[in-house]
């Protein structure tokens, strides 16, 4: 019973993985879009990275998961502010 148990627990750990791997949004590559969405593509591409590097920063701080929302708010708003 056991062994089936941690079979089962590794297998869903493993579908778990793969599942918020394909869930994962994209980055936008403007060289792949047509000429005339290209500007938009590439301001997408900055607000993704942009994102990602909040997001990097909430993982290294070890934010808790119910004040994330509001750490990478406060740090995009922060990174427009300087973009400014």
């Amino acid at each position: 019973m056991k062994k089936s148990f941690w079979r089962f627990g590794c297998a869903a750990a493993f579908a778990l993985l793969l599942i918020q791997n394909s869930l994962a949004q994209k980055l936008v590559d403007p060289d792949s879009v047509a000429p005339a969405f290209r500007a938009a593509a590439e301001k997408r591409r900055a607000e993704q990275l942009k994102l990602n590097e909040c997001t990097r920063k909430a993982n290294m701080a070890k934010v808790l998961v119910r004040d994330r929302a509001a750490f990478i708010t406060t740090c995009l708003d922060s990174t427009h502010e300087t973009a400014n």
